[in-house]
Parts: C-alpha cells; structure tokens; sequence
C-alpha cells in the first residue's frame, strides 16, 4: 500500500484520536486525519488488527461461504451498498473472482483479487459495540470490500463466527 506518511506517525494519529473518541469507526477515522482508509486500518494497535498480504484473498473468500449470513459492505464515492446473507461460493475465470450467488439475497459480482494488496481482520469497538470484520484493500489504501460477522436478536455477535474468524487468522498466520 501506498502510504501518504509515515505509519508511524499515522499510528501516533490513530492512537491519540481512539483515546479521544473510542467508539470512532475505521473509516470515520480515516476521514478526520485525511489519509485513506486502508493505511487508517493497518495503523490500528495490534490488538484490534490482524494484517495479511492480499494474496490471501482467494484463500479467505472460499471460507466465508461456510460462515453463514454475513454483512458485506461496499463503499463507492460516498454511498453504502450492503447485503446480509452467506457469502456466495466463487471461482476464479478470466481474472476475475467469480461469485455465484443463488439464492435471494446473495451477493453476485466479480472481484478482481489480483488488486487486492491488504487484507485486515479487525476487531474492534463500534458504537459501543464488539465489532469484527475482513477488510480487503488496494494499493491506493481504499476499501474494496468489507464482511462484517453476523449478529443475533439481542445484536450479540454470533459465538461460532468469532471462532471461525479468530481460526481463520491463526491458519493464515501459521502459513495453512
């Protein structure tokens, strides 16, 4: 990723503006201190994000269909388009991710993964709120896409889904 200054002074930033304001978003973050999103994610404290290279991306995609419903988040120049569903299986055809959703409400489309350069599993506090999702960035630190973990009724985070996000972390870590 392209950064627009140091990371450390954008870690100094980040830290300094999560003290004042605790239940900031990701992307809030960004904006106020003027640097793209991605470099706002992959300058969080080290127990909110777990970073990646993107080249990880096709191996993450595959699992998330297994996860049941997820929210994925797009973000294009000021608007919000989201879905809550399962992650649709893909395949990878003409250099593209090929998402093959088949039922009424399942995301359709086609990633081009090749440009994703970063990927973030963060964990962290929104609205005073536990949180968790996967970011995938490109080199310029926009969001292509987030996957936010599903919640219950009482807007609880679903136990299952926080045990296979924390797994599938330690699998990418690990090298699996």
């Amino acid at each position: 990723m392209n950064l627009s200054c140091p990371i450390e002074e954008i870690r100094k930033r980040i830290f300094e503006l999560n003290e004042q304001e605790p239940n900031i978003s990701v992307a809030e973050m960004a904006s106020k201190l003027e640097v793209s999103e991605g470099e706002a994610t992959l300058a969080l404290p080290s127990h909110y994000v777990f970073s990646i290279d993107g080249g990880c991306t096709q191996t993450i995609l595959q699992a998330l269909p297994f996860w049941g419903n997820v929210t994925t988040i797009v973000h294009s120049h000021g608007s919000i388009f989201e879905t809550k569903a399962p992650f649709p299986k893909g395949k990878v055809s003409h250099g593209y991710y090929n998402l093959m959703g088949r039922r009424d409400g399942e995301l359709n489309g086609h990633l081009k993964i090749d440009l994703v350069t970063d990927v973030a599993f963060v964990s962290k506090p929104f609205r005073g709120m536990e949180s968790h999702f996967i970011g995938f960035y490109e080199q310029a630190g926009n969001c292509v896409f987030k996957v936010y973990l599903d919640r219950d009724k009482k807007r609880q985070i679903l136990t299952g889904q926080i045990e296979l996000f924390r797994s599938l972390q330690r699998d990418l870590s690990n090298g699996k």
